[in-house]
Order: C-alpha cells, then sequence, then structure tokens
C-alpha cells in the first residue's frame, strides 16, 4: 500500500469510529453560564445533584437531548469543546489540546463548587472524563464512559505505542501542507457531525488520542466506573466486542460495563431508552 492510501484510510478508519452521527445542535431548556473559558463552553439545565456530560470528536450538547429529557431531576452541565460543531477554536487552534480541556473542566468544577459530580462521557469525551477522575484529588463521585476504550489507538485493533508515531505524523501533514488541509477539509466536511466543526481541532484530537493509554492508571480509579459499549448487530461479533471491552477494562477494579445494541457508535441516539435506563441506574 502507498504512503498516501495508507494515510487516507487511516483518517477516514479514525474519523469512522470517532466522528458523530449529524444533528441540530437544538437544545433544550438551558442556560450558558457565567464561566469564561476559551477552551470550553458550558451549558447547564435542570435542578439537583450535578452531573457533567463531556461529547465526543465534533459533538454538540445536542447528542444528550433525549437523555435528558428522559432522566430528569440532575443539574446537567454540558461541556462543548471549542472547534467543534460550530464554536471556533479560539485557544484550540493550536498546541496540545486533551490536557487543556481537562485542565478547564477541573476548573469549571473548582470555580462553581461543584464538588464531586457524576461525569460522563461519550467516545473522545469518555477519555477527557477518565482523565479527570485520575487526578490526583477526588474529581468525581462516578464516571460513565460510553463506547471508548482506555487505549485511543485500540479503537482501530492497534496500540498507543504501535499507531501513536503514525498518527502524530500524519497530524503534521494535515495540518501543515497545503494538499493535506485540503484532503482534511473534504473528509471533514463529507462526514456527517464534521462540517462545522474545526479540520485542525480534529486532526489534533486524533493524533492525541491514538497516543493517549489509560489502561496502566485505571488501577488507580477508585470511584464506580461505568462502561458502555455498543453491540453490532451481527450476533456473531457481540460475544468478540464484549471481550474486548472486559479484557481492557480489567485493571479497573471498580468498573461494571453494560453492552447495548444493536447500537453503532452513537449508542444515545442508536438505542435511546436502552440508553437512558443505563444512565438513570448509573445516576
Amino acid at each position: 500500500m502507498n504512503r498516501g492510501l495508507a494515510r487516507r484510510e487511516l483518517l477516514n478508519a479514525m474519523a469512522g469510529i470517532l466522528l458523530t452521527a449529524g444533528f441540530a445542535d437544538k437544545l433544550l431548556a438551558a442556560t450558558p453560564t457565567r464561566f469564561a473559558s476559551r477552551r470550553i463552553a458550558v451549558t447547564v439545565s435542570g435542578a439537583g445533584q450535578d452531573v457533567i456530560l463531556i461529547p465526543g470528536l465534533a459533538s454538540g450538547p445536542s447528542i444528550w437531548n433525549a437523555a435528558l429529557a428522559a432522566v430528569p431531576g440532575y443539574r446537567y452541565h454540558r461541556i462543548q469543546v471549542r472547534g467543534f460543531a460550530g464554536l471556533a477554536a479560539d485557544l484550540n487552534a493550536s498546541g496540545p489540546l486533551l490536557k487543556p480541556i481537562v485542565d478547564e473542566i477541573s476548573r469549571y468544577v473548582r470555580e462553581t463548587g461543584l464538588g464531586t459530580p457524576a461525569l460522563v462521557g461519550h467516545s473522545m469525551g469518555g477519555t477527557l472524563a477518565m482523565m479527570l477522575a485520575l487526578r490526583g484529588s477526588p474529581v468525581a463521585r462516578r464516571v460513565m464512559v460510553i463506547d471508548m476504550l482506555p487505549d485511543g489507538s485500540a479503537m482501530l485493533g492497534g496500540t498507543s505505542a504501535g499507531m501513536g508515531y503514525l498518527a502524530q505524523q500524519l497530524n503534521g501533514y494535515f495540518t501543515q501542507t497545503k494538499a493535506g488541509r485540503e484532503m482534511l477539509a473534504d473528509m471533514v466536511h463529507g462526514t456527517p457531525g464534521g462540517q462545522d466543526s474545526d479540520p485542525h481541532v480534529i486532526s489534533q484530537s486524533l493524533a492525541e488520542l491514538a497516543q493517549t493509554d489509560l489502561g496502566p492508571m485505571l488501577a488507580r480509579l477508585s470511584c464506580p466506573l461505568d462502561v458502555i459499549y455498543a453491540l453490532p448487530a451481527d450476533g456473531r461479533l457481540r460475544a468478540t466486542q464484549a471481550d474486548r471491552y472486559r479484557s481492557a477494562y480489567t485493571a479497573a477494579r471498580t468498573a461494571r460495563l453494560t453492552g447495548i445494541g444493536p447500537s453503532g457508535h452513537m449508542v444515545m441516539l442508536d438505542q435511546p431508552q436502552k440508553f437512558a435506563a443505563a444512565l438513570q441506574l448509573f445516576l
């Protein structure tokens, strides 16, 4: 396989797994917070115990609409990463992303006095939620990860050691060359959910996810962890998927794993009733 084709196939594979389905960001009765950040925006709705919701790559807050309507009685804080789903990239336009975004969510929790809220993250948002929960001082009372493995590259059947370097090289190609930028823009704008997102923020996020493996740190996680994963329609693949997730989260002593299907990556959209039931049980 030539190098150009390999680059295109890797990016398309990553995007196909991690980019979300298209939808309009029509929010439930919600109010943007006065919290000022150049990396994230936060919208709050409801009343009750605090729950932070972190969407995945290129997603906006609307992926949670059906779940929030089905599971009332909580104060939901919906995070949106700048550069995704119509928000200008601002500080996310250059440099590292994952750790600075986790820093900002942590600052939001601290400055708004949330104490130890529940964290719910889908895909890349699941990685961010685990990174936040693994910090030294308790930041979360419980964590839910939706369809994300602790090693980002494992979502593609690889490892961070094996694919991380290649992903970083591709990131440079897609952001520093004219041909790469045009290829990435074409792919993003042709992918549902990516049309209103910044190509550089997507590229940098993919590169960092491919180099992030939280598996060796999961033993340090002391709070309850719920892992929801998508089950394919093909019955022959269901057992393989279940084994894959059980093996990946073996070190997490507090983990409870639940498969939901038939579903694609967007579990909360593909199976809204089953997901709402899992969210209610988690909370």
